[in-house]
């Protein structure tokens, strides 16, 4: 979550006024900002205290930054409302809020092609960030757990320098060198030969993400399995793979079934996913599962039993609402495997329909096409007059939230536009963003001056 800092000066007496016809009679018709009011208020006067400035947000529909799920339907949004009182923690008063959570595991380990004879295990999370703790920290303790006590080395983790901040902070976190494989033109993401070159005896895993944040394309699992795997057979290190499948996980399955990322790849020990994402959940849902218990070292897993009844728990949260998870399974209930083939697929047509519109604008060039994870990226061309930064400026008078930023480290010269396209994105949609992106191409390349963008209006995009 953000930092916020207390307010200061004369900004620690701001008052927020109360609609007059709102008000009560006799009552305050201010309420201050920062600290608690002098009495109680009526609950249609709060509510629409809030109400008027959250119209200030942005349209979450219009918003092609995030890939989190901005629309469910009016039974998955009863259904969320009617659990949120649920604490998932509470697996003996909740007992099938937690079978419904079991059974999305299952689901996704099936999805996942884990081992019929396998133990596989796996849990829910808040996000996909959570998830990508405990997949480190459970191969932090296996690689601490090969070694003796006097043998204390500092552990690293290999991976490109495009994974979400996520895995920055589980490195800072726990200690951890991350050892950040830098881009470079033509490289967007990690690569076989860049990932072996950094692993040696101390790394305690490699992470390949499947669907990169930064332009939606596909790391290439398969053939970094493989280089993995030449390595610890010609001596080196064997070195196990975490998939970060936060975006590609509901994804893959359904438009890419041939592509081997997942548990068929016998290097592959751990995965985790978004349920929020394209499992077409609202936030906050996230998923981890481990090739076998062997991957989950069982000191990391705790038998809860504050609130009656055990089961084994690994999480980094304690209380939080059942509603994602059933909300989750709502979606696998309703949906199955034909709804969510549909889904994806409908929205890489749309990305790729999108990217093709967009190329054929003269000012930009695609740095990747949508044929990864729904979502491309592009850029201005050479000679351009006008930058991304002046672009996604001109269509936020639209409505439109589309991001721009700077790659990271040693591609920071590229500066993208990036377009995320989600279930709620129809066709019709699209056609509407290119007119409104032919009308700001137009609008810029009139002008004469337009404002200078500082490094942190530059800044790379994080969500």
């Amino acid at each position: 979550m953000a930092l916020h800092g207390r307010a200061k000066g004369e900004h620690r007496d701001q008052t927020v006024a109360i609609r007059p016809h709102l008000a009560v009679p006799d009552a305050d018709t201010t309420v201050p900002r920062f600290r608690l009011p002098r009495s109680s208020m009526p609950a249609a006067t709060a509510y629409q205290v809030v109400r008027d400035e959250l119209m200030l947000d942005g349209n979450a529909r219009l918003n092609l930054a995030t890939f989190v799920t901005t629309w469910m339907d009016e039974h998955a949004d009863r259904l969320m409302a009617e659990c949120a009182a649920k604490n998932m923690i509470d697996k003996d008063e909740y007992p099938q809020t937690a079978e419904l959570e079991a059974r999305c595991v299952n689901i996704l380990a099936r999805l996942w092609h884990a081992p019929d004879a396998a133990d596989t295990i796996g849990c829910s999370t808040t996000g996909s960030s959570e998830a990508c703790m405990l997949a480190g920290l459970a191969m932090l303790r296996r690689w601490r757990g090969a070694r003796s006590p006097r043998d204390a080395p500092a552990p690293n983790i290999v991976m490109g320098a495009n994974v979400q901040v996520c895995w920055e902070k589980f490195a800072r976190y726990w200690d951890v060198e991350p050892r950040l494989v830098p881009l470079a033109p033509g490289r967007t993401h990690l690569t076989p030969d860049e990932a072996v070159a950094r692993c040696d005896e101390n790394t305690i895993g490699v992470v390949a993400v499947l669907g990169s944040t930064f332009d939606g394309t596909y790391e290439p699992v398969e053939q970094i399995a493989r280089a993995l795997d030449h390595l610890a057979e010609t001596g080196g290190p064997d070195v196990p793979v975490h998939v970060d499948a936060a975006s590609g996980g509901f994804v893959a399955p359904f438009c890419d079934p041939d592509l081997h990322w997942d548990f068929r790849l016998r290097r592959v020990v751990s995965i985790n996913t978004s349920g929020h994402k394209y499992g077409l959940v609202y936030p906050s849902v996230g998923w981890v599962v481990w090739r076998d218990t062997e991957h989950l070292p069982a000191e990391l897993v705790f038998d809860v039993d504050y609130l009656g009844g055990t089961m084994p728990t690994f999480a980094l949260n304690f209380s939080r609402p059942g509603s994602q998870v059933v909300a989750q399974y709502y979606s696998m209930l309703r949906l199955g495997h034909a709804g969510y083939q549909l889904t994806a697929r409908t929205c890489r047509d749309n990305a790729r329909w999108l990217a093709d519109e967009v190329a054929k604008l003269g000012p930009f060039e695609l740095v990747s096409d949508g044929s990864g994870i729904p979502a491309f990226a592009f850029t201005t061309r050479a000679g351009t007059d006008f930058s991304v930064f002046d672009v996604s400026e001109a269509l936020r008078t639209r409505g439109w939230l589309v991001p721009a930023y700077r790659f990271p480290a040693d591609l920071t010269d590229l500066a993208v536009l990036r377009i995320v396209i989600r279930a709620d994105f129809s066709r019709e949609l699209a056609h509407l963003l290119v007119e409104d992106l032919q009308r700001a191409v137009s609008r810029l390349s009139g002008q004469a001056s337009r404002p200078a963008w500082s490094a942190a209006d530059q800044a790379s995009f994080h969500h």
